[in-house]
């Protein structure tokens, strides 16, 4: 069992920057692909950005590529979102989720946490 725990979302001014934080426990991290997901009010949730194999491969949604970044710290088993240029679109709630052997762009994800609300005003 993986166990995820989001921090960091706050509200924020368009323009602003904001770290999240998905601290894991149960397991190692470092054998995990790890993405972050986000839903909207009234919308469903959609795939931000994915990191498998350690930053071997990272992916981004259109939406964000070029202002977000993840990244990972194994030492530390927790996985980052850097996010520059927030724009009122990317007002949501912010998961993290993880998975032994699924590394895709969807909700198939195992292990995911509670989400971490980010709200940006224009």
């Amino acid at each position: 069992q993986v166990q995820l725990v989001e921090s960091g979302g706050k509200w924020v001014q368009a323009g602003d920057s904001l770290r999240l934080s998905c601290v894991a426990s149960g397991r190692y991290i470092a054998a995990y692909a790890m993405g972050w997901f986000r839903q909207a009010p009234g919308k469903e949730r959609e795939f931000v950005a994915r990191d498998a194999w350690s930053g071997a491969f990272t992916n981004y949604a259109d939406s964000v590529k070029g202002r977000f970044t993840i990244s990972r710290d194994n030492a530390k088993n927790t996985l980052y979102l850097q996010m520059n240029s927030l724009k009122p679109e990317d007002t949501a709630v912010y998961y993290c989720a993880a998975d032994r052997f699924y590394s895709g762009f969807n909700e198939e994800y195992k292990y995911w946490g509670q989400g971490t609300q980010v709200t940006v005003s224009s």
